[in-house]
């Protein structure tokens, strides 16, 4: 009985029928393939919008004389957009050639966001996380990640992915020009437009009262020398503040121009509230940056003017009184007399106040640059 054998070298011919579908199979196969690929990077490029080249920039260009770099990511809820955002920041420091650590500091989020963020740490001990047990907000998230942060320059940052970790080298080239704290300027944002609009009526007012010519203080996107988290406290609401709060204490502040994205997962956390609050922190960093330890100086003319005013007012009516005129039916003596009070109790109060200070006064509070 004869055998068909097949030699070892030859295959058996495909009719030209099959060669076509085969061929036609793989085709699609690469071409979704190719898509797949190609969407996903698109999706990629939209989001993190790198420069015209679209090309990452060479290391040496993101070289930092800065040894060790800290970031701090504060987060609520944010499960969706961590392992995107840590992907970027490896990548992104890579480039740099710098050690550097991330921690994140989670405020008490109730979705999922803990778990990933402990998957990462297990996987890259340069990453390290803090877990609030309930949400304090995000001036005590960012005060707990300055205590634990160990690098010379500090970066923070919002862990929605508006914030775009390809803005660090030039964050930390604005400071080894000499700043202290660099903070970005979201000059095209991507927010809702009632956001929009309060920001900069914010932001406005906020120039106005402080004296400080930088146009978002509220920018998420910020860079410090360690000696700035270690002397700034942020407390209450007082984290949109933090460039004001440097400035007293001495250190140099400017500002960067960088990229803001829009939101791709979640919910903003804005809520209208947030508006009223800001102001209402405004007032207590003026007055805590400018006159905490000279109470005097706020009170003492607050009561000088009103005493003055009342003052005034009694003066015209004591004159009416004298030329024969009734003053039982004048309402404006009750206002002289209330203005005179008023004055009195906050030349009171202002001196408490120095008394107060001058009896907590302590070296230790003295920020000192540098000693021979």
């Amino acid at each position: 009985m004869e055998e068909n054998l097949i030699p070892e070298n030859d295959t058996p011919r495909e009719s030209s029928a099959n060669q076509n579908a085969r061929q036609g199979d793989e085709n699609t196969s690469s071409n979704k393939s190719s898509y797949r690929k190609s969407h996903y990077y698109n999706r990629r490029r939209k989001f993190y919008n790198n420069r015209q080249t679209q090309q990452p920039q060479s290391s040496s260009s993101n070289r930092t004389s800065f040894k060790k770099i800290s970031i701090v990511l504060p987060l609520y809820n944010e499960e969706e957009s961590i392992n995107p955002l840590a992907n970027e920041i490896r990548k992104v420091l890579r480039a740099a050639e710098v050690s550097f650590e991330v921690i994140f500091v989670d405020d008490g989020s109730t979705d999922k966001s803990l778990k990933v963020i402990k998957d990462i740490c297990r996987q890259d001990r340069r990453f390290k996380y803090i877990s609030f047990r309930k949400n304090y907000g995000k001036s005590a998230a960012l005060q707990i990640g300055f205590k634990n942060v160990t690098g010379e320059a500090v970066i923070t940052m919002d862990a929605d992915l508006q914030d775009d970790p390809n803005e660090i080298p030039s964050l930390l080239k604005k400071l080894e020009e000499g700043f202290d704290l660099v903070s970005g300027w979201k000059k095209k944002r991507h927010d809702p437009f009632i956001k929009k609009i309060s920001s900069r009526f914010f932001n406005f007012v906020t120039r106005l009262m402080t004296g400080i010519k930088i146009h978002d203080f509220n920018c998420g996107l910020k860079a410090y020398r360690k000696e700035v988290t270690d002397s700034v406290k942020v407390y209450g609401e007082l984290h949109r503040y933090v460039p004001v709060l440097a400035d007293w204490e001495g250190f140099s502040v400017s500002e960067i121009v960088v990229k803001h994205h829009p939101r791709r997962y979640g919910k903003t956390k804005f809520g209208i509230s947030r508006f009223f609050k800001g102001f209402v922190d405004l007032i207590t960093v003026v007055f805590s940056t400018r006159y905490i330890k000279r109470p005097m100086h706020f009170f003492g003319f607050l009561g000088a003017f009103s005493f003055i005013v009342g003052l005034i007012v009694n003066g015209y009516l004591t004159y009416d009184w004298i030329m024969g005129k009734a003053l039982s039916n004048r309402p404006m003596l009750f206002l002289g007399m209330l203005l005179i009070i008023v004055g009195v109790q906050f030349f009171s109060v202002g001196l408490l106040g120095e008394m107060l200070v001058h009896n907590s006064m302590d070296d230790k509070e003295y920020i000192i640059k540098d000693k021979g």
